[in-house]
């Protein structure tokens, strides 16, 4: 059972990152993971008054605050068009529509989650986040960080040319994913994030360019080949390490066919 001795809802953004500097305070998100912790929380730290709830369209960026839901993300026309449905896709098996109006994208980006479908999806893209108070990083640099007192305020995905894919396998509709998959095609390179391996989200870029052509589905299998060699995987409840890696060639293949199929009928 979670316990909290004191809850605060501070009106300004040094007011929480004070209050978060004790180690036993914690940073309220949606509530959906924390509320299974059996460690006692000293100070409750709820952002909910700091007006990150929004997703600001700007000309190059979207901007999403940490506090923003994971349906908000489901349903926000601009960003599923800008990514062609992938972000709509990553959160649409997480549990369900009441729980996604809960669940915030900043507790999945900021958790670090291996199970993450956010974080998978996200990496595929030219993303930043926003910390409080050392300022902006990239994704791939945050992620690879160990956990500090900092506060996550926003996620920043810059607009630019991008076909993406987000694919998962998964045991039933709602369970966490055995393997989560983001394809995309950026700056005439491929890259594959994979998560749920079970360890966080990893990218993998074609940095010889293997993939001249993403309709050439050889070239799609020698890329998706050397995806599965390089990433490590490991075995739990739900999946051995070698169904993994065989479903790891097997999503990106497949998120391959659909960027060729997506063209073709352009």
């Amino acid at each position: 059972m979670l316990k909290i001795k004191n809850y605060v809802m501070p009106t300004t953004m040094e007011e929480a990152y004070e209050l978060n500097k004790k180690a036993s305070s914690r940073i309220l998100g949606g509530c959906g993971w924390i509320k299974m912790s059996k460690n006692p929380i000293g100070t409750a730290i709820d952002l909910s008054a700091l007006g990150l709830d929004q997703i600001e369209e700007k000309e190059d960026c979207f901007v999403i605050g940490a506090m923003v839901s994971l349906r908000q993300l489901e349903c926000h026309e601009g960003l599923n068009q800008m990514t062609q449905g992938a972000i709509r896709e990553c959160v649409r098996h997480i549990v369900g529509v009441q729980f996604r109006n809960c669940a915030t994208v900043g507790g999945s980006i900021f958790g670090r989650f291996g199970f993450s479908d956010v974080l998978t999806c996200f990496l595929a893209l030219d993303t930043e986040v926003e910390l409080y108070p050392s300022g902006r990083i990239s994704l791939s640099e945050f992620v690879c960080q160990p956990k500090n007192r900092e506060i996550l305020t926003h996620i920043i995905i810059k607009k630019e040319p991008c076909e993406i894919v987000y694919l998962s396998q998964r045991n039933s509709a709602t369970d966490f994913p055995v393997l989560a998959c983001a394809v995309a095609w950026r700056n005439g390179r491929m890259m594959a994030s994979v998560g749920a391996r079970p360890m966080r989200a990893k990218v993998v870029v074609d940095e010889t360019q293997l993939i001249q052509d993403y309709a050439n589905e050889k070239e799609c299998e020698q890329f998706a080949e050397m995806a599965a060699e390089t990433l490590c995987f490991q075995s739990n409840m739900r999946a051995s390490a070698e169904y993994r890696n065989y479903i790891t060639k097997v999503l990106i293949k497949r998120a391959c066919r659909i960027m060729a199929q997506r063209r073709n009928e352009q």
